[in-house]
């Protein structure tokens, strides 16, 4: 009687533990999120929505080729002509986390000991 009483408590938790990884949602491109976040900070300059997600998705698929953080970092700081790193960072923390959240682990990767430069 013991014995059925565990396994029908394990096979429970198991159906739970497939059905939570079976329903969870999978991460998707939040285009709006990133336009309110990224068009009212006056130091990228886009000329209109359809330019700040071209700019946005162009870093995703140059981080999806393999770029790392750093090209992409000195990429921003020249075509915003800024070296305040923070919008640096925050311009391509927003295209990742909202366009292409796939790619958040690959940007992470190659952030890891990464110095801004003096």
């Amino acid at each position: 009687m013991k014995v059925r009483t565990l396994a029908a408590a394990v096979l429970t938790a198991t159906a739970a533990t497939l059905a939570s990884v079976t329903l969870a949602p999978a991460a998707q491109a939040d285009q709006l999120g990133y336009l309110i976040n990224v068009t009212v900070r006056p130091v990228y300059h886009f000329a209109n929505a359809d330019a700040a997600l071209g700019y946005g998705y162009s870093m995703c698929d140059r981080l999806a080729a393999g770029e790392g953080y750093p090209a992409l970092a000195q990429s921003i700081r020249t075509d915003f002509d800024t070296n305040d790193e923070f919008s640096v960072s925050y311009l391509l923390s927003q295209a990742t986390q909202e366009l292409c959240p796939a790619q958040i682990w690959a940007l992470r990767q190659t952030a890891g000991g990464y110095r801004a430069p003096a």
